[in-house]
């Protein structure tokens, strides 16, 4: 199956682009596509890059334990997979990807080749602009409005990704949702593993860590907010958080959805969930994110029923407006290539 940025199904002879632009900015093209979001910033992702051709790659060792099937990561890579494709359109070529291309290699999650000659739209060039200063925003928002037409356009993004952000805009819903949430979130507080987990993947305040969440991203107490769904605790009583724990309630809540629930779905998932944050970036609105209390499906299930949504729930988002600019550490791009 081959894809182009905006979706659309091509033809498998699209005229292709030259196949030297992949190896003269094999370097720019990881660099881009690893800035993107991953579960506890885990940075699940590795390259290998050919004439004309980047493939991608699952790095199982960072797969998380309480993730056992590999969703997350998927979701993760899904992500990575829209940041190579956004680099290549800051080229001025069309990207064309193929999903999962050989069965035989479960590892290998896509290939990446260029296409035509295409000039980036200006929008697609304020979302490049973004990368650096998109982040998962885990401490409080500043309170501000956001902009008029942002999480609608937000909805757009997500529908060319084959996916669908459904607003939870019912005070109802929105309470069904947090009541499911705080279930699962008391459960998985008490799971020994996942406590590991996030012991494993936060760092302290020293800043020498290139991957994990690091001490400036998260608070040093999780402290209840009206309007704000239940948050991970990092810090684990250890005081290493550096973000403010006070602060104004989000501006919206949304679920993104992908129409069934296998690998395709879930790299599609994360390829929604980078365009609409880069997006949202670039208008200095971020989420906080939540998708490990999603890691059951029987909670996925739920949290279709009771909301009576559309699709299989991957990722809850809440959307702020917020000035931070710290950009979280990436690891260097000979450490994400495939050998």
């Amino acid at each position: 199956m081959i894809w182009t940025l905006a979706g659309d199904y091509v033809n498998e002879n699209t005229t292709p682009g030259p196949s030297s632009v992949v190896t003269d900015q094999a370097g720019y093209l990881i660099a881009t596509a690893a800035r993107a979001p991953s579960v506890h910033n885990t940075q699940p992702w590795r390259f290998r890059v050919s004439p004309g051709t980047v493939e991608l790659y699952a790095d199982q060792r960072r797969k998380l334990r309480t993730d056992p099937v590999g969703r997350e990561m998927l979701i993760s890579c899904g992500a990575a997979l829209y940041g190579l494709r956004l680099a290549i359109r800051s080229l001025g070529y069309q990207p064309v990807v193929r999903l999962l291309p050989d069965p035989r290699r479960l590892r290998l999650l896509a290939t990446v080749s260029i296409g035509r000659e295409q000039p980036m739209t200006s929008e697609e060039h304020r979302m490049l602009e973004a990368i650096p200063h998109r982040h998962t925003h885990r401490g409080p928002f500043s309170g501000e409005p956001v902009p008029a037409g942002v999480l609608a356009r937000a909805q757009h993004h997500a529908m060319a990704e084959h996916a669908t952000l459904a607003l939870i805009d019912r005070h109802l819903d929105y309470q069904r949702l947090a009541d499911v949430l705080s279930a699962s979130s008391r459960k998985q507080d008490l799971d020994p593993l996942a406590r590991h987990e996030m012991r494993r993947w936060s760092r302290g305040p020293d800043g020498q860590h290139r991957d994990g969440v690091p001490a400036h991203a998260f608070p040093a107490e999780i402290i209840r907010q009206p309007g704000r769904l239940p948050q991970r605790d990092f810090d684990l009583g250890r005081e290493l958080g550096q973000s403010p724990a006070h602060g104004h309630p989000p501006a919206g809540t949304g679920v993104l959805l992908t129409p069934g629930d296998s690998r395709a779905d879930w790299l599609h998932a994360g390829q929604a969930l980078h365009r609409m944050l880069v997006y949202a970036a670039s208008n200095w609105v971020f989420a906080s994110l939540y998708t490990q209390p999603l890691e059951a499906a029987a909670v996925r299930d739920l949290i279709r029923e009771r909301l009576g949504l559309h699709g299989a729930p991957q990722i809850i988002l809440q959307f702020g407006r917020a000035s931070t600019t710290r950009a979280t550490a990436r690891r260097a791009v000979t450490d994400v290539m495939e050998p």
